[in-house]
């Protein structure tokens, strides 16, 4: 993103809160009820930071936006594709505007200061004893989602047509959205014209939106790999196959993948994100295990690396001596695999025409895409080609986004213990630009 002069970025600390049109208008007429309604949302948020929930068991938060979304008058359903919410609210002749939001927190503990900050740790799925904490900023999304529902359940007189939203749970595992779609959201519920969604982005400084035409998200692959060998006595090395050796040798040939066989102007990513072998220092075990995620746009390099990656673990593991039993495992687990994430051009087009006159050409930006994976791209690869937009909302305090980018001091990334969103600002501007979108799509003819 181009750098944002100082004078630029203290118009937008003035503008953390949505711009005001005169009064009776559409823009002021939310803006007053968005005033209205920010403490008890800065409350929910705060509520939903705190109090966060692992992808599989968000039984909690499914329950607090389902009744949030009844009080709204919206009809609800629970419990749709494990965790997931589905809401309904009809008024009258018109399109069909599904709006999503995720759940699901991560095992990440909490280094933010936050007053809210959360203290919560659960026994994961596997048995283990783990901090949760909102570290990709689902809470926020949330808010914004709630808030976005009270909009139009509040003004419509201004809309026509249904709107589905939808709580869709385990988006960090990349399987929700598929589980949803598989029990029948599209057959057992209005089906959508339209879909939206929100993501926070810890690259843009609150106040502003970032939006961008077609891929905006990566294919995402997860590879688990067993590297075998034959133990032994530490100080007996030739007596062995010492698999921690060939594993580090996996690891360093697993980088030419996209240095050497990935042409340079297609995207791609393999990361060994961890490795695991061995119980003491004078002990060679017998295998070691490594995790990788693999990333990618097109189908063609996606498949390339996946059996490059096979290949590579073979091939080193040949020229270590393995005997072809202990050759190495490569599990690619397909069913947490996550499709690229497509932004449809004509609705992205008129998704960004409609946020504009609301909150001025320079608080809505045009951003690049990232590799990072979304399972919201599922919505729009069923059958019925369903239409999809996800824009950014910006989450980054404004003047240390201003003081990162003087000194090029990194801000805390997604995933980080120490991110925290903005939320005022965030969660205002969220409300404003998703309420904009949702009233064009639905709006009277």
């Amino acid at each position: 993103m181009k750098l944002l002069p100082l004078h630029a970025l203290s118009f937008l600390i003035a503008l953390a809160v949505p711009l005001r049109a005169a009064d009776g208008t559409t823009p002021a007429v939310v803006a007053q009820k968005l005033a209205a309604d920010y403490p008890s949302l800065l409350a929910l948020y705060s509520d939903l930071h705190a109090h966060p929930e692992l992808s599989l068991m968000e039984e909690k938060t499914a329950a607090k936006l389902a009744a949030e979304l009844r009080a709204l008058g919206f009809e609800v359903t629970e419990k749709f594709g494990g965790h997931g919410i589905v809401g309904v609210l009809k008024n009258g002749p018109g399109p069909t505007l599904l709006v999503r939001t995720d759940l699901d927190g991560l095992p990440v503990l909490e280094e933010t200061g936050v007053p809210y900050a959360s203290t919560t740790r659960v026994t994961d799925l596997t048995g283990k004893d783990v901090p949760v904490m909102q570290a990709c900023g689902h809470d926020l999304h949330m808010t914004i989602f709630i808030g976005t529902a009270r909009q139009l359940a509040a003004h419509r007189d201004r809309w026509s047509g249904t709107v589905l939203f939808v709580g869709q749970p385990a988006e960090e595992r990349g399987i929700g959205a598929r589980a949803m779609l598989k029990e029948g959201l599209y057959q057992k519920f209005p089906k959508p014209d339209f879909a939206l969604a929100v993501h926070d982005s810890a690259t843009l400084p609150a106040g502003t939106i970032g939006i961008l035409e077609g891929f905006n998200w990566a294919n995402v692959d997860t590879a688990e790999i067993t590297v075998r060998g034959a133990g032994g006595h530490g100080a007996y090395p030739h007596a062995t196959k010492d698999p921690i050796v060939l594993a580090a040798r996996i690891v360093t040939t697993l980088q030419t993948i996209v240095s050497r066989e990935t042409r340079p102007l297609d995207p791609a990513v393999v990361t060994v994100g961890s490795i695991h072998g061995g119980t003491k220092s004078n002990i060679i075990p017998d295998e070691v295990k490594l995790s990788l995620t693999l990333r990618s746009y097109s189908e063609t390099v996606r498949r390339h690396t996946i059996e490059a990656v096979k290949r590579i673990c073979r091939g080193e593991a040949i020229a270590a001596g393995l005997a072809e039993e202990r050759m190495p495992i490569v599990e690619i687990l397909e069913g947490e695999f996550t499709p690229a994430s497509y932004n449809d051009p004509a609705l992205t087009r008129r998704v960004r025409s409609a946020l504009t006159p609301w909150l001025g050409a320079e608080r809505v930006v045009g951003i690049d895409p990232e590799m990072g994976g979304e399972d919201f791209g599922q919505f729009g690869r069923t059958a019925e080609k369903v239409p999809i937009c996800m824009f950014r909302v910006g989450a980054v305090d404004p003047v240390r986004f201003a003081e990162s980018q003087r000194t090029g001091a990194p801000l805390p990334s997604l995933h980080s213990s120490k991110f925290a969103p903005l939320p005022e600002p965030a969660i205002k501007t969220g409300i404003t630009a998703l309420t904009a979108a949702a009233l064009d799509l639905l709006a009277k003819k």
